[in-house]
């Protein structure tokens, strides 16, 4: 069975797992207070363009959007969202079991603009309803579009009006920072918005996250907040080496030049054969429309998510790809829709 099912269904790419078999037999202290994590966190600022960041290590993109929105935010405040945002739809309602309501706004190809954002402050009018203060954004998006960097300054410029932080969700990084015609770089992240993170489970790590707060004064307690929230990890080592490792010249760029490149061959390879897709990607992920007979078909040999019914008999499914895919996988599923 070849899986297009997700990004983090095999192990460590070679270079991360090279760092921590290397590094195994280490003695270091815990909680992140260690040389590694150190020495990723600078690699972290000096990639941002951000001296003065905080940077903090988290095991996973669910407990980092919750950890950091629950930090943010006070108590009768609420985050704004796509609907098809990752915090509305695919975290078991996390951040809102903090006290926090998301509140939704209609997503263009998964992306939030402006003026959504500007009506959904404007119908939160007094003290008998929550208060938005923070706009949650993922790049890529959750349906695997891109902002541009005029689209993330228009963002900003919103925020800014209406009073709001911005806070980014990168758990798919490396492929937006890698895709073809992207102009958003990791010091656009650290000038525009007020928290962001770096993906690292879906970009070649075994797991984690790295959360950076370019505004050290947001960052103040964080310290308390993970640890309170069970987001600190007692081996922190293991996520300083694996950022370290993924944060070396030209390794993160790689990764996801790499899952771009196959998603590519994939993309055209199914229009070549005459089917549609949902959104226009330029990332790892996309969206094809298949008739239900071929998707069937395809799943006794192919691993993939059903994403949804398209109309008229057809499915529209997600293909995902990975550091670990290889050219002969997605050969093998052109020549399967044949």
């Amino acid at each position: 069975m070849i899986s297009f099912r997700c990004d983090y269904e095999d192990g460590a790419c070679p270079e991360v797992m090279e760092a921590l078999l290397r590094t195994n037999g280490e003695t270091t202290p815990g909680y992140g207070e260690d040389a590694h994590c150190a020495a990723a966190a600078r690699r972290i600022r000096e990639r941002a363009a951000c001296p003065q960041a905080r940077v903090y290590f988290t095991m996973g993109g669910t407990p980092t959007n919750q950890m950091a929105i629950a930090h943010l935010l006070r108590p009768y405040e609420a985050a704004l969202a796509a609907d098809t945002g990752h915090i509305n739809t695919h975290e078991t309602g996390a951040v809102e079991a903090t006290g926090h309501k998301v509140v939704t706004v209609p997503g263009v190809d998964g992306k939030v603009l402006p003026e959504d954002v500007r009506a959904a402050c404007a119908v939160h009018t007094d003290h008998h309803m929550v208060r938005p203060a923070l706009l949650y954004i993922s790049q890529p998006t959750e349906l695997g579009t891109l902002y541009s960097l005029e689209e993330l300054e228009a963002l900003r410029r919103v925020c800014d009006e209406r009073g709001l932080m911005l806070y980014c969700d990168g758990a798919r990084l490396a492929s937006a920072l890698a895709a073809a015609g992207n102009d958003v770089g990791m010091p656009d992240l650290a000038r525009l918005c007020d928290a962001f993170y770096i993906g690292g489970t879906k970009c070649g790590a075994l797991f984690g996250e790295a959360l950076v707060f370019p505004k050290p004064e947001l960052s103040r307690g964080f310290d308390f907040t993970r640890k309170q929230r069970g987001g600190l990890l007692a081996k922190g080592r293991l996520l300083g080496v694996q950022f370290e490792a993924l944060l070396a010249p030209g390794v993160y760029e790689r990764i996801g030049a790499h899952e771009n490149a196959l998603a590519d061959r994939l993309r055209q390879g199914i229009a070549a054969a005459g089917y549609g897709f949902v959104s226009p990607t330029r990332t790892n992920q996309l969206f094809p429309v298949f008739p239900q007979a071929l998707t069937e078909r395809l799943e006794q040999d192919f691993a993939f998510h059903r994403w949804g019914e398209a109309g008229e008999g057809r499915l529209a499914v997600r293909l995902v790809t990975a550091w670990s895919t290889r050219e002969e996988d997605v050969a093998a599923f052109l020549a399967a829709l044949r």
